[in-house]
């Protein structure tokens, strides 16, 4: 017994897809499509179709019964439009062609540049050193935004005016061993420490924490060239305002510190 014949088909992304290669291959002009020729090898494809997929095969069954309806039509007296002109039942058929050609033709032009695209290497960014650490200036006016200098102050002179009522009259007299001087870059390091840690944290707790009239003053300076850095912000909230670090400072906050330690102290 000889083994059964096995053709291979080409396979079609749809009805439209197989009338355009049936239109090329018999090398007809679109606008004047040889219907009965075209329909007669149509419908010998979709005889030959692997009936399983019924999805697929609906498909081109519905465009079978369309290029029949079409060939009918063709053999029956031409009907006249509105305008008196005489109908060409192949015209609705013919726009969805020409539609189908130029968005099947778009397709192809979009795919090629996506081939070509990946086909190319671009080279990894090079920064110089100087412009990757540059910071841009910041903005005092949107700094202070909501912000009243006379606030800052109120609280900077209350904790102020507690520091002095801590001084006894009588010990201040007596002699007594000095600490070094406080550096606002320690200062610095320390508020930039807590504030990573934390996240936010109240302005007048950080001042009244300080021992000495000095260390507040240099604490409070510290603050002050946090934020003219950006590195903090102050929010005002009703009785207090509140320090936070900005969120460069907390993933970068041993780095950033040591940067603003280091333009303070040249």
């Amino acid at each position: 017994m000889q083994p059964a014949l096995s053709v291979k088909l080409n396979v079609f992304e749809g009805p439209l897809d197989l009338l355009l290669h049936l239109i090329d291959k018999n090398k007809v002009n679109i606008y004047d499509i040889p219907i009965a020729q075209i329909t007669n090898q149509y419908m010998e494809y979709v005889q030959a179709m692997d009936k399983e997929d019924l999805d697929l095969v609906s498909d081109f069954l519905v465009m079978a019964a369309t290029l029949l309806d079409i060939k009918s039509r063709m053999l029956l007296p031409a009907e006249a439009g509105e305008d008196g002109e005489e109908e060409d039942p192949r015209q609705e058929l013919v726009e969805r062609l020409l539609e189908y050609k130029m968005y099947k033709y778009m397709a192809g032009e979009l795919k090629d540049r996506q081939q070509d695209a990946g086909r190319l290497f671009f080279k990894p960014e090079t920064i110089p050193e100087e412009v990757a650490k540059y910071r841009p200036p910041v903005d005092l006016n949107e700094l202070l935004s909501g912000l009243t200098l006379v606030k800052l102050n109120d609280i900077f002179q209350t904790v102020l005016k507690r520091q002095e009522d801590k001084i006894d009259p009588v010990r201040s007299k007596f002699g007594r061993i000095e600490r070094e001087p406080f550096r606002v870059s320690d200062k610095i390091m320390q508020i930039v420490g807590m504030a990573a840690k934390s996240g936010r944290m109240s302005l007048s707790g950080l001042l009244k924490a300080q021992t000495d009239r000095i260390e507040l003053v240099v604490t409070f300076l510290a603050v002050l060239e946090l934020m003219k850095m950006g590195s903090v912000t102050l929010t005002d909230e009703g009785e207090d305002l509140i320090l936070e670090a900005s969120e460069e400072l907390k993933e970068n906050t041993e780095q950033m510190a040591e940067e603003i330690a280091a333009s303070i102290d040249a």
